[in-house]
C-alpha cells in the first residue's frame, strides 16, 4: 500500500488492484462513462459490455498477468478506504530504457478535489524509488483539460505531439506526450506530492 496521504478532504491510499473491486470499479464506469469513455481507446463492444463481471475478470486477470512479466503496476485509488479510481503503470519496459507509461481515471464524486494528483504523485514515486523505473510517460488528448492539470502540476514536461495516436470514438486524434524523469524529482515521492499542494491549474 501507498500513503495515506492528506488529499481529497479525506485519507488517500493507492494499493495492488484487487478481485473485490470489481462492483464498484464496473459501477463507477458505467455511471461515469460520459466522463471516461471520450478519452477511452475506440472499442467495438457498447460501454455496458465493457463493464459486464466478466469483462472485469479479464481486465483484472490480463493486469495481474502483466505485473507477473513485470510490465505492468495496476493500483486501486481508495479514499477514506473507499474505491474512488484507478491508476495504472504499463507499457514497462528495462534495459536500457527503464520506462513506463502511466494511465489514470477518478470516481466523478471526487474529482476536482485533487485526488487524481495525490494519486500520481503516489504511484510515479512508486515506479521511480521502488520499481526502478528513469522514466514515465504520459499521453492525453489536448482537450482534456483535467488530465493536462494533473500532468503539469507534477511537473511533467511536454515533449511534444504525437499526431493521429489513438483512435477514440472511431477516429484518429492527436495526442500531447508529456514525461518525468527520475532525476527532476529526486525528492521523490514527497516531492511529488508537494507539487500537488504549490502548483497553480484546475484541482483535479
Amino acid at each position: 500500500m501507498l500513503g495515506p496521504v492528506a488529499a481529497g478532504g479525506g485519507t488517500l491510499t493507492v494499493r495492488p488492484l484487487a478481485r473485490r473491486d470489481g462492483a464498484e470499479w464496473r459501477r463507477q464506469r458505467i455511471r461515469d462513462e460520459a466522463s471516461i469513455a471520450p478519452w477511452d481507446a475506440t472499442v467495438a463492444a457498447p460501454w455496458t459490455d465493457r463493464h459486464t463481471p466478466a469483462a472485469w475478470r479479464l481486465h483484472r486477470s490480463a493486469l495481474v498477468a502483466g505485473a507477473r512479466r513485470g510490465e505492468v503496476l495496476a493500483f486501486a485509488v481508495e479514499l477514506d478506504g473507499r474505491f474512488a479510481g484507478q491508476v495504472t503503470v504499463g507499457g514497462i519496459q528495462r534495459g536500457a530504457l527503464r520506462s513506463g507509461w502511466i494511465g489514470y481515471w477518478i470516481d466523478s464524486a471526487v474529482q476536482g478535489r485533487g485526488v487524481a494528483s495525490a494519486a500520481v504523485a503516489l504511484a510515479v514515486g512508486h515506479a521511480f524509488a521502488t520499481a526502478g523505473l528513469h522514466r514515465v510517460e504520459a499521453t492525453i488528448a489536448p482537450e482534456n483539460r483535467a488530465s493536462l492539470a494533473v500532468v503539469t502540476r507534477l511537473g511533467f514536461r511536454q515533449e511534444g505531439r504525437l499526431v493521429r495516436y489513438l483512435d477514440v470514438g472511431g477516429s484518429w486524434h492527436d495526442h500531447l506526450l508529456f514525461a518525468v524523469t527520475a532525476e527532476e524529482v529526486p525528492g521523490g515521492t514527497a516531492q511529488l506530492l508537494a507539487r500537488c499542494a504549490t502548483r497553480s491549474g484546475s484541482p483535479e
